[in-house]
């Protein structure tokens, strides 16, 4: 079975696209993304009725609260989604940036220039944002983009799309800069991983299913990020009061979000005062406690927790919780179990965070602050276009400089080499 959609073809096109737009000045990318901004609000009511269809169908479906969470518009998320534009043309553009200009010692100027990757492929589930949000952050950093959401969000993701080729076309831009593909076949994912001629990076954005799956069956390189299992640990010299609000705000403000938390370690001597005000919190909170054989008692309805427990994104209002013995014992826990997404301390000895943000190796390392933090827009890098748990090219939250790369630069005066 063969998709209408010519996958190859596009790629093709996308790729002589990612030639202007890597030329474009920061003027005029800048005016390209507060047209766009202003034209996804101008077009709001047309956009919230295209994504009631999506809504409609998720239920029809049996989509789960948190993905239908992800994919619900409201007038204030598209407005935000529109925010969030503006705040990257107010980025630095690191498009032809020189860093680190030497001068060797036959005269010869060496120096890095950032420059654009080229086309990089989003392949990403229910969130529409992305459409728009991906497109920004890739016009800004000089790259063409071909965009794939899943069949669950067709209708929002089209409607963000056609504000942003309105805005292409009235510039004169070719409009294969974004590439939204309208065929939500899992064949046509198949098929886009294997344009590595035309296709630099791609970014999966979903679930841990469809995340290895692309990572199993691309031959382009991808960046990954299975899932979000973010640890919480109360040492014993930690404030609880801080302790209690970081752990509620980290657990329940987004729950569906991969930055929430999904197990708190709580140190062994701090467990009797503790443990009753988390039990008490998180039952305000309505949430499900896995709780370990030295914690359960502390809260009425929790189920024993297993080993699985403590490997699980729950992504919902429920929460795995084990005393340690010590802060080393809380050490090798998440680096037993860790995601390489984000490890919180809530702890008043400094000596023992700057241990911590030695010893935990995570793409983000926090001290006496909630995970909900470990945000693209929140660390100052605009909208991310996702989040890295692999180490090479880029790790964590991924802004704009993520998406660009390193040329040498070598400035001569008539040197020969000898």
């Amino acid at each position: 079975m063969t998709s209408t959609f010519d996958i190859a073809d596009n790629a093709k096109h996308v790729k002589v696209a990612a030639r202007q737009v890597a030329q474009l000045t920061t003027t005029v990318k800048n005016k390209l993304l507060l047209q766009m901004a202003n034209a996804i609000e101008k077009d709001i009511s047309n956009i919230l009725a295209e994504n009631n269809k999506d809504i409609t169908a998720g239920r029809q479906r049996g989509l789960t609260e948190a993905m239908l969470d992800r994919l619900l518009l409201t007038p204030e998320r598209v407005k935000d989604i529109a925010e969030a534009i503006r705040e990257i043309i107010a980025l630095h553009d690191p498009v032809g940036s020189i860093a680190n200009m030497t001068l060797r010692p036959n005269g010869i100027q060496v120096g890095k220039m950032r420059i654009p990757l080229g086309v990089i492929a989003m392949i990403y589930e229910a969130r529409p944002n992305v459409t728009a949000e991906a497109a920004a952050l890739c016009i800004k950093s000089g790259n063409a983009v071909i965009l794939r959401g899943g069949s669950e969000a067709i209708h929002s993701n089209l409607a963000l799309a056609n504000c942003l080729h309105r805005v292409l076309e009235d510039n004169d831009i070719d409009r294969n800069v974004i590439s939204v593909i309208p065929d939500t076949r899992r064949v046509v994912i198949e098929q886009l991983l294997k344009q590595r001629e035309s296709i630099d990076l791609v970014i999966p954005r979903g679930g841990e299913g469809l995340i290895r799956y692309v990572t199993e069956n691309s031959q382009i390189p991808v960046i990954q990020h299975f899932k979000g299992v973010c640890h919480l640990f109360i040492d014993k010299y930690a404030d609880l009061n801080k302790s209690i609000q970081i752990l509620i705000n980290g657990k329940t403000q987004k729950p569906s979000a991969c930055n929430a938390f999904e197990t708190l370690l709580v140190h062994q001597d701090i467990a009797a005062k503790f443990l009753p005000l988390a039990a008490k919190a998180l039952a305000e909170n309505n949430v499900k406690v896995h709780a370990c054989p030295n914690s359960i008692n502390y809260f009425a309805g929790a189920v024993l927790a297993n080993d699985e427990d403590y490997h699980t994104e729950y992504l919902a209002n429920e929460i795995a919780i084990k005393v340690v013995d010590s802060y080393d014992k809380a050490i090798d826990h998440i680096n037993q179990y860790t995601s390489d997404h984000t490890e919180v301390i809530v702890s008043q000895d400094t000596s023992r965070c700057q241990a911590f943000i030695r010893q935990v190796n995570s793409s983000v390392v926090m001290t006496n602050a909630s995970s909900r933090f470990s945000d693209g827009g929140q660390l100052g890098l605009g909208s991310e276009i996702g989040i890295s748990t692999s180490k090479l090219h880029a790790y964590g939250p991924m802004g704009l400089a993520a998406l660009t790369t390193e040329k040498y630069v070598v400035i001569g005066d008539g040197q020969i080499r000898e």
